[in-house]
């Protein structure tokens, strides 16, 4: 490699750190990685940070190698003409490539008064904000009612972990409870909500229509009096890339090839959930994520290289979900995430779980010390920095 490549990687989720320690592990790499926050949010422990029992934050010092930049910003617009980022600090990062890695959110309902009276545990903030409300319902009156719309796993971790927390919880499922899992494992789900004295709504008339300040409306006309209604039914992705003229799906998610690369522009590549493969769609996921972001590395390493990026190959294992501290599901799946019935259940279920959560963060700190062995002692301690306007000018590699 004659001259350094620029990478910068938009986003500091799963995704984006693995591509970004992935590609900080190569001399002629610089990486920046642009990111809203100053720590990495562990999304997948988020319904614990609601309760207390986890606070679902790692400063990125740990998880991104010392020779990564990371700028505190939000992207605002990618100029994939001129190569470059705008920040909403009114600075701009140049590059040679770059990772589409903005992961995504909670979707935003078409439910009247969703918007206005429900909260989120997708993101940080919204998770933040959800424990607060909690913390003031529970001040004000012990057994005030929470519902949970939406039963897939964020739904289903977030009601067990309030009813074990003392809470009075509501599942509403819309059709079914878990409808990702297979029908045998919703079983042992059903008796652990029920031990834990989850009340689940299910089947026909169990769709959310209105959401109140102080209540819940289903489409059979029940009315359920709800003191904290948490809406967890669907995630949406930034409209970055839509904003940015680069051609997306109808959900706003970067259209790519077999290779991660954006089927307008070869200088970017993507990883995680903002982005969809025209031939192999995936599931949204952090097990998705972190396979994600080491071959979108592996698709900008080879075209440096001047050699043809290798198609995808993707590997699920299943899901893990807990119900609570105490006991969880292991949902068991084929290679290509279709499940079967195998499962582990009860506190084997749960000490799953832990397992992977801790196996991911340790994957991603064991990449960073990786990246890191390249970095000089001084670069590692000059790690956090803010946007300077037109900060860097990007060299030409064609």
């Amino acid at each position: 490699m004659n001259e350094n490549v620029e990478v910068v990687v938009v986003g500091g989720g799963y995704g984006g750190v693995t591509a970004a320690n992935s590609l900080a592990r190569r001399d002629g790499v610089s990486v920046t990685v642009v990111n809203p926050r100053p720590d990495f949010v562990e999304r997948i422990r988020l319904h614990q940070l609601v309760t207390g029992s986890d606070d679902a934050v790692v400063g990125f010092g740990e998880v991104l190698g010392g020779n990564v930049r990371l700028v505190v910003d939000t992207a605002t617009r990618i100029d994939a003409a001129e190569r470059q980022v705008s920040l909403a600090g009114g600075g701009t990062v140049s590059y040679d490539y770059l990772v589409y890695a903005v992961g995504s959110g909670a979707s935003a309902p078409d439910v009247p008064g969703a918007a206005e009276f429900a909260h989120w545990v997708s993101d940080l903030e919204g998770a933040e904000r959800l424990r607060s409300a909690l913390a003031a319902s529970a001040a004000s009156a012990a057994s005030a009612p929470v519902t949970v719309v939406g039963a897939g796993p964020t739904g289903l971790e977030t009601a067990a972990e309030l009813a074990e927390a003392g809470r009075k919880v509501t599942l509403v499922c819309g059709k079914v409870l878990g409808p990702s899992l297979h029908a045998r494992v919703r079983r042992p789900v059903a008796r652990r909500l029920t031990k834990l004295g989850v009340t689940v709504l299910e089947g026909p008339g169990a769709q959310v229509t209105e959401v109140t300040r102080d209540g819940v409306r289903l489409d059979d006309g029940r009315e359920l009096p709800s003191a904290v209604t948490i809406w967890t039914a669907g995630f949406r992705v930034p409209d970055l890339a839509a904003r940015s003229g680069l051609r997306t799906d109808a959900e706003g998610r970067l259209v790519t090839d077999a290779t991660l690369t954006s089927v307008d522009d070869v200088r970017i590549v993507a990883a995680g959930d903002a982005a969809v493969m025209t031939d192999l769609p995936f599931r949204m996921s952090c097990q998705a994520a972190v396979q994600l972001g080491p071959a979108a590395a592996a698709t900008i390493l080879r075209r440096i290289a001047g050699k043809t990026p290798a198609p995808v190959r993707m590997f699920f294992a299943g899901q893990c979900l807990s119900l609570g501290r105490k006991e969880g599901v292991t949902q068991f799946s084929y290679p290509n995430d279709r499940v079967n019935a195998l499962r582990i259940s009860g506190r084997p279920g749960a000490g799953v779980k832990e397992i992977a959560c801790r196996f991911t963060l340790n994957k991603l700190v064991s990449g960073a010390r990786k990246a890191s062995s390249r970095a000089s002692h001084g670069d590692s301690t000059d790690h956090l920095e803010s946007p300077q306007p037109q900060h860097r000018t990007t060299p030409s590699n064609t």
